[in-house]
Formats: structure tokens, sequence, C-alpha cells
């Protein structure tokens, strides 16, 4: 690692909150995306970061299962800036391809080709957010793609942003889907870059305001389930004009991904 900038660890420690599959909405959509799996499947020896995996490896350990499945040769290291918490994961007995250390948004001097921060992030200050995406693009190689965002305690909201070196390309949400009384709920669980402009003017605000009104004119596909009704949200979402991207059976999921420029900030 000669002549690589920024070994000191740069960040601030998390609350180091986590759960066995917290993150598996945002796993099995790492693992499926056509960005980042063909990312993956191109790359001589794919190094993946899981920054700031918490008090516990245990969402390290499952996102490399997911990975393994695109491919079965991917490294996965898990950085956290608490020395305790690291020393915790590396003492449990872990094969050679996943490896814990200290490190934050200068990735401890790895090379990532993707790199999952999941709520490191909520925090900071939005205008902190540009910095420390950039930081970490800085590691990785012109294609690497950065994914971040957050969820709640147990997974059940969970957003995130995919973000490459040209800046972010896309939102997701990914909700579940039993329960939900309207999709505007996860907007407390929206990445730090937009949880502040969840208000009128701003895209993110309409998205979400739009997202409701075709739920609620969805009411009647309820009595087919849930998922008849989400489906019939983002079909009456498109009819809006709001580009929707990704296959249907992503959206099955309670699923909804977005270009970057629908939601976007307003400038000030």
């Amino acid at each position: 690692m000669a002549g690589r900038r920024r070994l000191s660890p740069v960040g601030a420690p998390t609350r180091g909150t986590t759960n066995p599959n917290r993150l598996r909405r945002v796993d099995r959509w790492i693992a499926t995306a056509p960005p980042t799996t063909r990312l993956l499947r191109a790359a001589g020896s794919p190094l993946v970061v899981d920054l700031g995996y918490g008090a516990s490896p245990v969402t390290t350990v499952e996102l490399a299962r997911w990975l393994r499945r695109v491919r079965p040769d991917v490294r996965v290291l898990g950085l956290e800036l608490d020395a305790e918490r690291v020393a915790f994961a590396q003492s449990a007995a872990a094969p050679p391809w996943l490896a814990f250390q200290r490190g934050g948004f200068e990735l401890a001097g790895s090379r990532p080709v993707l790199v999952r921060a999941f709520n490191v992030l909520r925090q900071y200050a939005e205008h902190e957010v540009a910095g420390a995406w950039q930081l970490m693009l800085e590691s990785m190689p012109p294609e690497g793609l950065l994914v971040e965002g957050t969820c709640d305690e147990i997974g059940r909201l969970s957003t995130w942003v995919l973000v490459s070196r040209d800046g972010p390309v896309s939102l997701t949400l990914s909700v579940r889907l039993a329960g939900l009384d309207r999709p505007s709920t996860v907007a407390e669980r929206l990445p730090k870059a937009l949880i502040h402009r969840n208000v009128p003017g701003e895209r993110v605000h309409d998205l979400l305001s739009t997202l409701d009104a075709c739920w609620a004119a969805a009411a009647p596909h309820q009595a087919f389930g849930a998922r008849s009704r989400w489906l019939e949200t983002v079909r009456l979402l498109g009819s809006r004009g709001w580009p929707v991207l990704g296959p249907p059976g992503r959206i099955r999921l309670g699923e909804l991904t977005v270009p970057w420029a629908a939601v976007a900030p307003v400038a000030p």
C-alpha cells in the first residue's frame, strides 16, 4: 500500500446498532442489480468494503454470503473506527475471504471496486455528505461504485443512493409491504443527502407525495394483497411521468428505483 494517502482513520464513530438481516434489502439489491453485478463480474479480483458494520460483524458476514453468489472469489473487508469492535470481529472464526480492520472514509488504504456504507452518514451534516462520498470514491478504481444509505432497526424500511465517480446515479426505496400504511413512511429513513429535503418544492417530496396519491388510488387492489397494490401504485407513478428503473421482479419485492436527477436537491 506504499504511496496511498490518508491511511489514518477518517470519520466519527457510530452508535454501532446492528441486527441480523437488518441490511438484507440492500444486500439482495447489490447481488442482483445490473450495475453492481456487472461491476463484480468484470473485476479481476474483486474486493468489497463494508464500512461501519457496527458492534457486531453479522451484517458483513451476510453481505459476503450474498456477494459470493455473484463472484465466488470475492473478498470482503469490514471497516470500523472502533478498535474494540474490530477486535471482536477478528476474534470470530472467519474464512480467508473475509477480514476486519480499523478504517473510515479513507478505506484504510484498500482499493475496493464496491463499498457499502449503511447508517454511517446519518450523524453528519448534509453539507458533509459530498465530501465523504468523494473521499471514499478517491480510494476506488474509476469504475468503482458506492452504495450509501440507511434503514430502520429491523430492516423493514430502507433507502440507498448508488454513487459513481461522476456523481449520484439513482435512489432506491425498499419497504416491507405487509402492514405498510403509506409509502411516504420511508421518508424517515431517507439518505442524509435527502432527508432534510422532504419539504414542498423539493423533488423527493414530490416523489413521496405522488407515491402516496398513487397508493391511495390503488386501494382497490388491496383485495388481492399488498403486493398487487404496490405494483399498481408503481404503474400509476410511471403513468404520471416518473421514470421508474428496474425490472418488475424487483418492484414486486417492494422496491422502487428512480434516477438521481428525478429526486436531486433543488439548488438554493
